[in-house]
């Protein structure tokens, strides 16, 4: 870009005509005449002092806050009985989101009324072995062995009872199907976060176990996305992670989301020579959807202050160079 030129334009005098004056000619060397409709279009502003962002823009695509995003898994293998929630619902953390009918949770309440009868059984045995010691008509070892026997069956007991903790069974639970000898095989999976369904890969009678893939529910905290996108390889020293930016999508013209730029991808793509850079967008009303087409100014450096004037005063002549004009009344 070559240096401005600067030229002055002489008010309009007492005639229709007004005289435009080159700054860099000679005085009456170059004029050009305009009508008094011509001038009246003119219109004069003064230079000031302006301060200018240092930024960038791009594109990009929105998608889902990973981070913020929990496959939810059974923990023990079945097979789905119910479900308690559809795509795009909104879930609490604790709320089932599906049941199960689980072999595994069977045979673990199976094991906690077992263990329960027997410590009854070895309760009453020791209880008659003290009673027979005490009498002296027992035999110590005897005793003892009702002792060891007793302590067993406890910690069986013990054992038992944690096992249920981890199929989400409370002490009250525990106590029930003891006393009611009774056994449910239905395990309930709830959710681990507050946020919304974005996937569902559940259905009635599916058989799952820990870690299949795909996880019958992902449920997502969407107060904040994910702006993805590629910047070219010339424009990577100019980034750097904590960036704050501003993205409009057309959904929602006119809206402005704000962020930050949270990650810069590891390596440049051999092939198109662009670097993967993700900002989070914070989304309190939940308006933005995956996919969704996203432009987005990023400021790179400090504002910096500069004289400025007003983007109609540059005139870009047939060479290439700009002109800036310098109106003043002669």
């Amino acid at each position: 870009m070559g240096a401005p030129i600067y030229r002055a334009i002489i008010a309009k005098p007492s005639s229709a005509d007004v005289a435009i004056q080159s700054k860099a000619a000679v005085p009456g060397s170059e004029r050009v005449k305009l009508s008094e409709k011509q001038v009246d279009a003119v219109k004069i502003g003064s230079v000031e002092i302006r301060k200018f962002e240092v930024i960038k823009t791009a594109v990009g695509s929105i998608d889902f806050d990973e981070d913020r995003s929990v496959q939810v898994f059974s923990p023990y293998q079945g097979r789905i009985i119910a479900l308690h929630a559809k795509l795009g619902d909104k879930v609490e953390a604790g709320q089932t989101l599906f049941t199960i009918d689980s072999p595994d949770l069977l045979n673990a309440e199976s094991t906690l009324i077992e263990t329960a009868g027997v410590l009854q059984l070895t309760s009453r045995v020791l209880a008659r072995a003290q009673k027979l010691v005490k009498a002296g008509g027992g035999a110590e070892k005897d005793y003892e062995q009702a002792v060891s026997d007793q302590q067993t069956a406890e910690g069986n007991l013990k054992a038992a009872r944690n096992a249920l903790h981890l199929y989400g069974k409370d002490d009250k639970d525990i106590d029930r199907i003891i006393s009611d000898r009774h056994i449910d095989s239905t395990l309930i999976i709830p959710c681990a976060i507050t946020g919304v369904v974005t996937a569902r890969n559940a259905a009635p009678g599916l058989f799952v176990q820990p870690g299949g893939t795909p996880a019958p529910f992902t449920v997502g905290d969407i107060s904040t996305m994910w702006l993805n996108s590629y910047a070219v390889e010339s424009e990577i020293p100019a980034l750097s992670i904590g960036q704050e930016l501003e993205a409009q999508v057309s959904a929602y013209p006119g809206r402005t989301f704000e962020g930050k730029v949270t990650v810069l991808g590891a390596n440049v793509d051999p092939n198109t020579r662009r670097l993967l850079v993700r900002s989070e967008i914070r989304d309190p009303d939940h308006l933005l959807r995956p996919g969704m087409f996203a432009r987005y100014v990023i400021r790179t450096g400090k504002a910096i202050q500069s004289p400025a004037i007003r983007l109609g005063g540059i005139v870009r002549e047939g060479d290439g160079t700009m002109s800036a004009w310098d109106c003043r009344r002669g």
